[in-house]
């Protein structure tokens, strides 16, 4: 087997100790803040199988600095808002990366430490396609 220079793990570690991490907790209370916008990161079929944070905004990773780039043809109005963007993933490895990466870009983003998996655990409220509205 290839021996790798950096393994994903010491990457996510070094992302880890320069980004802000913010517990599952911390998010279920922060949900519904008006200047608060959690940010989904996982792949579509990640959602639509296991479900998602009522009101997140799903920015698929491979577009997320795309999307957040106001010189990019891709960008993403939301994310000219004045508002507070927490990042998610299953576990939180993808949003660690991907929160480090946006902060050298300058933009400003934290991240869901244990990611959805960890939101789940706490209780958060979860909400599927099909879900009806109420």
């Amino acid at each position: 087997m290839k021996s790798l220079k950096r393994p994903v793990k010491t990457m996510v570690a070094e992302a880890r100790a320069r980004i802000t991490e913010i517990t599952a907790a911390d998010a279920i209370a922060m949900q519904g803040q008006d200047d608060v916008v959690i940010v989904d990161i996982r792949d579509v079929r990640e959602r639509q199988k296991l479900g998602f944070i009522p009101g997140s905004f799903h920015a698929p990773r491979g577009m997320l600095e795309f999307w957040v780039d106001p010189e990019s043809p891709y960008f993403k109005d939301i994310f000219g808002a004045d508002k507070r963007f927490v990042l998610h993933c299953a576990s939180g490895w993808r949003s660690a990366l991907s929160a480090a990466t946006l902060q050298d870009m300058g933009f400003e983003a934290a991240h869901i430490d244990s990611g959805f998996t960890g939101w789940v655990a706490e209780g958060g409220a979860v909400e599927h396609a099909d879900t009806p509205k109420t």
